[in-house]
């Protein structure tokens, strides 16, 4: 980051007075003759600008700077420059976007709804929102149910509760909306390229079904998939024999009647496959990943099955499948906070958590017993 520092005058709970300010790449520095603050931008929560005065609202309290004269704006456009990258890293956004705009956004989120303007850029897998505050969003392509264009407004819906609304974008808006369209239909081509590999049997009109279903990252009822091609569930249970949940997925096939499976590629011919796996009751689901070393990760889902895993893929698809996110008590990095804060789902998951079924040769037991727990 620039080494630039600015001149102000601040006010807050824990430092008064003149200051010098510096913005780094995790927070702003805030230096006083004979103290010092440090605050980390995953304690912001908003930053805003009016006459002449930056404000920013944090866990810890508010932190007012005045007095920087003509350095406010170029200070202000700095700090959410230097934040907005901090949640996008945190959102495990990597590359350059395929477009960028500035304008009017609405985020529909159940009951709630939030409204801005915001920096707007398209990714390969999503598009970013980048207000200076807890509004911003990733929203991934893999999830959208539906594309609206309608004047200069144009809205992504992820489901029946969630809907962004993006407008105002100027000249940028029939761009913007061309980029999501190309990057959508290369989403497919690739999920339909994967569904072929999986089983080269299928029909055109069964691979393009599979492939609504099982974009990269996203679990699906192995029932729903076997509904439509059951060689293609064959062929996916031949690799997971050949998997490190080889002998798990036996087990989980007598107690369970639900399992969801998902694919995600990580390199070239390499996926990460893994199971969501409902107990006879549906009060518990088991999460198994097909990889070495990997405990079964057990929780409540307080009756609803469906919901809980539509917060699961939701999760880990936004932490880039960082699986220590959504069970580790006490979370350091400073990323996976940020990322928590940001995500309902995955603080949802988190709270939920039952607890782990070490691979051990008391694995089943231990599974039966966390599914039994309240």
């Amino acid at each position: 980051m620039s080494q630039v520092e600015y001149d102000a005058q601040v006010a807050s709970a824990s430092l008064n007075g003149p200051v010098k300010l510096r913005i780094g790449d995790v927070g702003v520095s805030v230096v006083a003759s004979f103290d010092a603050i440090e605050v980390p931008f995953v304690d912001i929560n908003d930053i805003a600008m009016a006459d002449f005065v930056v404000r920013l609202q944090t866990d810890g309290g508010d932190y007012v700077f005045t007095a920087l004269g003509n350095w406010c704006q170029p200070f202000y456009d700095a700090l959410c420059e230097a934040f907005g990258d901090a949640v996008r890293r945190a959102m495990f956004v990597t590359g350059a976007p395929a477009n960028a705009a500035h304008g009017d956004y609405r985020v529909v989120e159940g009951g709630s709804v939030l409204t801005g303007t915001a920096p707007v850029f398209v990714f390969d897998d999503c598009v970013v929102a980048l207000p200076p505050n807890l509004a911003a969003r990733r929203i991934p392509l893999c999830f959208m149910t539906d594309f609206a264009q309608a004047g200069f407004e144009t809205t992504l819906r992820i489901g029946d509760d969630e809907a962004y609304t993006f407008a105002k974008l100027g000249t940028n808006t029939d761009v913007f909306n061309q980029a999501v369209t190309q990057r959508l239909r290369a989403l497919r081509e690739k999920t339909l390229a994967l569904v072929g590999v999986i089983d080269p049997s299928l029909s055109s009109v069964a691979a393009s079904q599979l492939a609504r279903l099982l974009p990269s990252g996203v679990a699906a009822p192995m029932s729903v998939l076997a509904g439509i091609a059951p060689s293609f569930v064959s062929a996916l249970e031949a690799r997971l024999a050949e998997s490190a949940a080889a002998e798990e997925y036996p087990v989980y096939k007598e107690l369970s009647d639900r399992i969801w499976i998902g694919m995600r590629e990580q390199a070239l011919d390499d996926y990460l496959m893994w199971l969501i796996v409902a107990s006879p009751d549906g009060q518990h689901v088991a999460v198994e990943f097909a990889q070495p070393d990997m405990a079964t990760f057990v929780y409540h889902t307080h009756g609803d099955c469906d919901g809980f895993v539509r917060a699961l893929n939701r999760s880990l698809e936004a932490i880039s499948f960082r699986r220590e996110v959504i069970w580790t008590p006490e979370i350091v990095d400073y990323n996976y906070r940020m990322a928590i804060k940001r995500l309902p789902a995955l603080r949802f998951v988190r709270a939920n958590f039952a607890g782990r079924a070490i691979h051990t040769a008391g694995w089943q037991e231990q599974l039966k017993q966390l599914w039994s727990a309240h």
